[in-house]
């Protein structure tokens, strides 16, 4: 199988923002999804939020670490629960396992085709701002549940290890 790399498109309309993922989004493009994250936290006249999957062949924990971030920026300002639409069954077990259901409304199919969608540009991130936001993304993968806090600990502790020899050095 063929698998391509990954990238997001977006789109806003009628107070409904979409952020669709294709191919195997990995940690490269969570500068991309922070950004994302932080923006949407001050959108004005932002109703609802759908995360699309469907296209997504992979997703890595960073990158999920940074949807959840995108669901917590928005969080207490929507009527309902942001939307994760996955139809890709290993996508919706990862998506299961991690916890999403507590923070998302997850779906198989989407709600509504939206508009035309377009490209977000890659925000470059050099070496120790990617490992900040790996850690940053798995301390709030830790926080959704304990399997994965239990699954990400000893990530987080070698990252934060990292991260302080790096201060010091």
């Amino acid at each position: 199988m063929l698998i391509h790399e990954g990238r997001i498109k977006a789109a806003y309309d009628a107070g409904v923002f979409v952020l669709k993922l294709y191919g195997d989004v990995r940690l490269t493009l969570c500068a991309t999804l922070d950004r994302q994250a932080q923006q949407l936290a001050g959108t004005p006249g932002l109703t609802s939020l759908i995360i699309d999957l469907r296209d997504a062949t992979n997703v890595d924990s960073t990158a999920l670490g940074f949807l959840a971030k995108v669901a917590m920026a928005v969080q207490g300002r929507l009527a309902e629960r942001p939307t994760i639409v996955a139809d890709n069954p290993d996508i919706q077990r990862m998506l299961d396992v991690m916890g999403f259901s507590s923070f998302f409304t997850l779906v198989e199919a989407p709600i509504t085709e939206t508009q035309e969608l377009a490209d977000l540009p890659e925000v470059p991130s050099d070496v120790e701002e990617t490992r900040h936001r790996i850690l940053e993304a798995h301390r709030i993968l830790m926080r959704m549940n304990e399997h994965n806090r239990e699954e990400f600990q000893p990530l987080v502790e070698m990252l934060e290890a990292q991260e302080a020899a790096s201060q010091r050095g």
